[in-house]
């Protein structure tokens, strides 16, 4: 019971992910992060974290949905929860529902930017799996 879980972070925003790592580290995770989706692919494959933060807009408008759709397809990580993390709500008024939007949004949960940290948290821990 004592071992960590290990939150991927995967975004552009170097400020955003030391914030999350901070607030993320503080709740006892461990954290590792990528700057852009393929490296983030590649960690996720290496490290196989329990959960992955992912954002939306990075190199390109949509990378954050073909990451997610991509990791959904690899045995190794189509199993770990991803939260998508999102300012589109922000930019465009569009608000993403998981359950309605599930069939062609691989995800398990939106997270509208900016992150409340305890929220976030929260969100994590409900779709972990406990560890043995």
């Amino acid at each position: 019971m004592n071992e960590k879980q290990t939150i991927l972070i995967i975004d552009d925003d170097i400020d955003l992910v030391e914030i999350l790592r901070i607030n993320l580290e503080n709740a006892g995770f461990d954290v590792i992060d990528a700057q852009d989706g393929q490296t983030g692919i590649k960690l996720a494959q290496e490290k196989q974290p329990s959960a992955i933060l992912l954002d939306v807009m990075m190199g390109v408008i949509d990378e954050g949905f073909q990451v997610a759709y991509q990791l959904k397809q690899q045995p190794k990580t189509k199993d770990v929860p991803i939260l998508m993390l999102t300012a589109v709500g922000q930019q465009t008024g569009y608000k993403f529902d998981s359950e309605k939007d599930e069939d062609f949004l691989p995800v398990d949960e939106f997270i509208e930017k900016p992150v409340n940290p305890k929220r976030l948290v929260d969100l994590i821990r409900t779709h972990l799996t406990p560890t043995m």
